[in-house]
């Protein structure tokens, strides 16, 4: 009964987001954290090139009680759409392997420390791009200048 309530909340589609200022105000966060971090330039786009394109997924953030602390707005990149050998040679996925969690666990425990958990409000990956990759403008926020231009990421992020 709980997920049913939650999944009336978060939108499915960019265009029903747009239509409530708390979803509005986190897509422009995320893309505010985006020009913060520096991860892409808006640029003409090029002729015969790929262009990836982008996708919003949206989450409300709930506490114990159930509450709505606060809603979350992610851009992804479509990288279905890539194909291998193309648009890129290799993929890495960022997770944990459970030896190192129980590792970290078994350390806690021995030295009795406390544990928080912590929500990362963007990812970005450190490491230097090795291919160039433009992608689409984010649906509902293109620019109303150049609107036929399109990104060249600077830094990779995950999605």
């Amino acid at each position: 009964m709980f997920n049913v309530f939650i999944s009336k909340i978060e939108p499915k589609i960019v265009k029903k987001a747009l239509e409530h200022p708390d979803w509005v105000v986190a897509m422009q966060f995320e893309l505010a954290e985006f020009e913060r971090n520096k991860v892409w330039r808006l640029i003409p786009k090029p002729d015969d090139i790929s262009i990836v394109g982008l996708k919003w997924v949206f989450k409300c953030k709930i506490d114990k009680e159930g509450n709505i602390v606060r809603n979350k707005a992610r851009l992804f990149i479509k990288g279905y759409c890539q194909q291998e050998g193309i648009d890129y040679e290799e993929t890495f996925a960022f997770v944990a392997r459970l030896e190192v969690i129980r590792i970290l666990m078994a350390y806690v425990a021995h030295k009795d420390v406390d544990v928080y958990r912590m929500d990362a409000k963007c990812t970005f990956l450190n490491g230097v791009l090795e291919e160039t990759v433009y992608v689409k403008q984010p649906p509902g926020f293109v620019n109303d200048k150049c609107p036929d231009h399109c990104y060249i990421l600077d830094k990779a992020f995950i999605g």
